[in-house]
């Protein structure tokens, strides 16, 4: 209905100007494994400590790295760095004491893939 009060186009139109916003639905399995890496970063400390990783030089970071930017404990954050690494989140790679975290590529594919607009990668 139009404001005027006129009835005579009242079917539903597809409006050009909007793209929509992904470029197909997720399958089963797709959306089963992007809900493990939501529910991991649905916690404000590991999608803060992602972030804090993903912009450290050279994209990787060790828990003594992390540390100074929170005022929780040591062993709070290797906690929750453990639950992003378990989440497929994070990779890691230890250097004799030190354990370096970087973002894995696939978990940041799948993200990117899920809320990048369709007509950004067309």
């Amino acid at each position: 209905m139009s404001i005027s009060g006129d009835n005579s186009s009242v079917a539903p139109t597809a409006l050009a100007c909007c793209a929509p916003l992904a470029r197909e639905p997720l399958g089963r399995g797709q959306a089963e494994g992007i809900a493990a890496l939501l529910k991991a970063l649905a916690d404000p400390v590991r999608l803060q400590l992602l972030s804090m990783v993903l912009a450290h030089p050279g994209g990787e970071a060790c828990v003594c790295d992390l540390l100074p930017g929170f005022e929780l404990s040591q062993p709070t954050i290797s906690h929750h760095l453990k639950v992003l690494h378990e989440a497929g989140v994070l990779e890691r790679d230890k250097r004799g004491v030190w354990v370096y975290y970087r973002a894995h590529p696939a978990a940041l594919e799948a993200l990117g893939t899920l809320f990048a607009p369709a007509a950004a990668t067309a």
